[in-house]
């Protein structure tokens, strides 16, 4: 009688906290953070509209933009910069922007310490304008 009455208490045990347990589990993927990732960021508007996402993948060997779009201009750069109020002071050039609207990759070199070259700058060499940027933060 002991064990059927013990049976039955572990039976409306499981019956009320199971959809808890179930509900609380995780089926491992973070959909807010993608693991291959060490660094993100959005873009903010400065001179023209910029928006869109960056991330720098773990190996910290590519920059990648997602749903990327900013005003066409001439002559339009990616920097790597220190200091957000003055970006020709201390930058990297990581090259011509490959486009104004999309997703784009761009090759990193090595050894760069992104606690200093921090932000990521849509510049404008002819004009010396910074279009957008966006601030890369550690995952």
């Amino acid at each position: 009688m002991k064990n059927i009455m013990y049976r039955k208490s572990i039976f409306y045990y499981l019956l009320i906290f199971f959809p808890f347990i179930v509900s609380c589990s995780s089926d491992g993927s973070d959909k807010g953070n993608n693991m291959s990732e060490l660094y993100k960021g959005s873009f903010v508007s400065v001179a023209h509209q910029t928006i869109g996402s960056v991330s720098i993948n773990k190996e910290k060997t590519i920059l990648s933009f997602t749903n990327f779009m900013t005003d066409n201009g001439p002559n339009l750069d990616i920097y790597l910069v220190e200091n957000i109020e003055n970006v020709t002071d201390n930058y990297l050039d990581l090259g011509n922007l490959q486009g104004i609207n999309g997703n784009y990759s761009y090759s990193l070199p090595n050894n760069i310490d992104y606690s200093v070259y921090k932000y990521v700058v849509v510049w404008c060499t002819d004009f010396s304008v910074n279009f957008g940027y966006a601030t890369l933060i550690e995952l």
